[in-house]
């Protein structure tokens, strides 16, 4: 795994020689950046996907089929979490000079997850960021995201709090929440439960599904090598990285500093 400020060297450097890439998240230091970076493989002609592996985890592809179809009513708002707990200096992820702080290694999981099930892009972005002032970088940062027709979503991600994650998925007709959303146990079931508001029943109906245990990062990488055997685009656009970034870009650049 490359620090974050190296991706975009060593991607244009895969493209030229010719080589499919699967790049760590996030895609680039940038928007501008991974804008260049999706160039240079529409030029040398080779597949490039960002590595969001939870999106190919069974439980997301039957959550984004659950909102697409309308089982929860009209999506309203998503809320998420993501914390776990690193000072270390010396770590790449502390260093603002090789693409650290907690939005670019785990806000960019809240942002993702929201474009994906609102299936659009933020048209409004605001931000609040509490910043180690030793080493230069966002260690709580929180976001609401406005989308086309007035739904939003909430997020908060930090590198100075215990591990932590989850996602409410909101609808005008009932709701889900997804337990482990970015980085379950291979070795365990994951579950998302469903709650549908019942009119004549005058009561909430509950189901939890249960997903057997799969390594994500495996279902994804046999996705991209699918395509490549198949000559088709990568699972996800190189586009979606670009337009992650963007927002990435707005969190850091319209938080008031604290």
């Amino acid at each position: 795994m490359l620090p974050n400020d190296m991706h975009a060297e060593w991607v244009i450097k895969a493209a030229s020689a010719g080589k499919h890439i699967l790049c760590e998240k996030p895609l680039a230091m940038s928007g501008a950046q991974a804008e260049e970076m999706v160039r240079a493989c529409r030029k040398a002609g080779v597949n490039l996907q960002e590595a969001f592996m939870y999106r190919h985890h069974p439980q997301w592809v039957e959550t984004v089929r659950l909102v697409r179809q309308g089982s929860i009513g009209d999506l309203v708002g998503v809320q998420s979490w993501f914390s776990f707990y690193n000072d270390d200096p010396t770590d790449i992820r502390n260093r603002p000079n090789r693409g650290g702080g907690a939005v670019m290694d785990i806000g960019c999981y809240s942002i993702s997850v929201a474009r994906m099930l609102f299936d659009a892009e933020p048209v409004q972005i605001e931000s609040v960021t509490h910043r180690d002032a030793a080493m230069g970088i966002d260690i709580v940062s929180s976001g609401i995201l406005t989308f086309p027709g007035g739904g939003q979503s909430t997020f908060t991600c930090s590198t100075r709090a215990g591990d932590a994650q989850w996602v409410h998925i909101v609808g005008t007709a009932g709701r889900i929440m997804i337990e482990a959303p970015f980085n379950p146990r291979p070795d365990r079931e994951t579950r998302i439960v469903v709650t549908v508001n019942d009119d004549s029943l005058e009561a909430d109906v509950n189901e939890t599904i249960v997903f057997p245990a799969v390594d994500q990062y495996s279902v994804q990488a046999a996705l991209f090598a699918q395509a490549i055997l198949d000559g088709a685009p990568p699972p996800v656009q190189p586009s979606d990285a670009i337009a992650n970034m963007r927002v990435i870009d707005g969190i850091l650049a319209t938080s008031p500093m604290l």
